[in-house]
């Protein structure tokens, strides 16, 4: 053999070592994509990567899925649609994700639901609330897992009924999931109050709220109840422009999302005592499951879960029940295995529904007090999720044409 070649043969044989090696690589590992808000919404996603870090963790310590590793490939979404299916789309073609999850915003999981059901990818929604992703813009390949918006307004109407409160004004950021929302809620309560007037409705961008100017409008409207889903910082300016103002003394105040503690611990002293909130007392569930879970993430982090946390975690939990349940990672398989798919988490056993691809995680309803200088949940109960979503019929009007 010449000089040349033996030169190439051993470059050949390189590279097919090199091959060799990388095709062993893959084969031993589950390759997840995973996309997300994480620089915009820091308050939820830091807990949440958290979460889904401690369950992979959890699931590799134990020789992971049919006998192969998890491997999450992680990238931000810059919380623009656009950029969230570019990532989408280079996590499917370059880095060989045999799925995806995630998101956070409503309008970003929208985006990436529609690159799912055009690209035949499964796609695990893990935060996004809008109804649209399993009702209206549902597909067949793609299932989430926290409670929807129309659920969790759900679980708080017989509270609001309750407060017999006739004049309701609305505040909520001005996009998908704000607007879902709202009209959830003017709906659901309609239908059980019919007598119900709605004086006014505050809808300012997502991240530029002028509390002064929405608390104003609240107040020139003179309403009896409040219904609130601003969150994060638009939250923390609204409830202490409204606690200075004295906005919310005398009125009933329904809010969404409030009792999580990525929303109420910042607020601290100042959080709105009495209001009737979902959320996560975190520190005053008492299940064997949750202390077991608050245990752990304690041990990994010297730190408490936040919602996200949970969110993180039950979504990888839920990855890898499908994988075993499927025997495989092929779409289709995936798809085939989630509907049914039962999953036990640190809040309780959730199934994902055959019909609509919704989990039945539920969410806690109770009000706000403070002890110790912090806002808190008092008075609060597990709503679960099934209790609350339409039936099987009313789904199949609801999603036309999913499948």
């Amino acid at each position: 053999m010449s000089k040349a070649g033996h030169i190439l043969h051993l470059a050949l044989a390189t590279a097919f070592a090199i091959g060799m090696t990388n095709s062993a690589s893959a084969q031993g590992t589950i390759k997840i994509g995973e996309l997300n808000s994480y620089k915009l919404q820091p308050q939820f996603l830091d807990p949440y990567k958290k979460g889904w870090e401690m369950a992979v963790d959890e699931i590799n310590a134990k020789g992971g899925v049919l006998g192969k590793k998890l491997e999450v490939i992680s990238r931000d979404d810059g919380g623009n649609p656009g950029d969230a299916v570019r990532v989408a789309e280079e996590l499917v073609t370059r880095e060989g994700v045999t799925m995806i999850a995630g998101t956070f915003l409503s309008h970003i999981g929208l985006a990436v639901t529609n690159f799912a059901g055009q690209k035949k990818v499964f796609f695990l929604a893990a935060e996004p609330l809008t109804d649209k992703i399993t009702w209206q813009n549902g597909n067949r390949y793609t299932f989430r897992l926290r409670p929807s918006t129309y659920m969790q307004v759900a679980m708080l109407i017989p509270d609001a009924v309750a407060a017999k409160k006739k004049r309701w004004a609305l505040v909520y950021p001005n996009f998908e999931y704000g607007q879902s929302a709202a009209e959830n809620f003017k709906t659901l309560l309609k239908k059980a109050q019919p007598d119900v007037e709605f004086v006014t409705e505050q809808a300012p961008p997502l991240g530029k709220v002028d509390a002064g100017a929405v608390v104003q409008a609240l107040d020139d409207a003179k309403p009896d109840g409040i219904f609130n889903v601003l969150f994060g910082a638009d939250l923390a300016k609204f409830v202490r422009e409204g606690n200075t103002r004295g906005a919310f003394k005398n009125r009933t105040v329904v809010s969404l999302l409030t009792g999580e503690p990525e929303y109420l611990d910042p607020l601290k002293d100042e959080s709105p005592v009495g209001w009737i909130v979902t959320g996560y007392p975190w520190d005053k569930i008492k299940t064997p499951a949750h202390n077991a879970f608050v245990d752990a993430y304690k041990k990994k982090y010297n730190d408490y879960p936040r919602l996200g946390s949970i969110v993180g975690y039950v979504t990888l939990k839920s990855l890898a029940a499908g994988i075993s349940k499927a025997g495989s990672t092929d779409t289709e398989k995936m798809v085939a295995a989630f509907r049914g798919l039962k999953v036990d988490t640190p809040l309780g056993g959730i199934v994902y529904r055959a019909s609509d691809h919704q989990g039945t995680m539920g969410a806690y309803v109770g009000k706000i007090a403070l002890e110790g200088g912090k806002g808190t949940m008092v008075n609060f109960k597990y709503i679960d999720g099934a209790s609350v979503l339409p039936s099987d019929a009313e789904v199949k009007k609801l999603r036309p044409a999913a499948d």
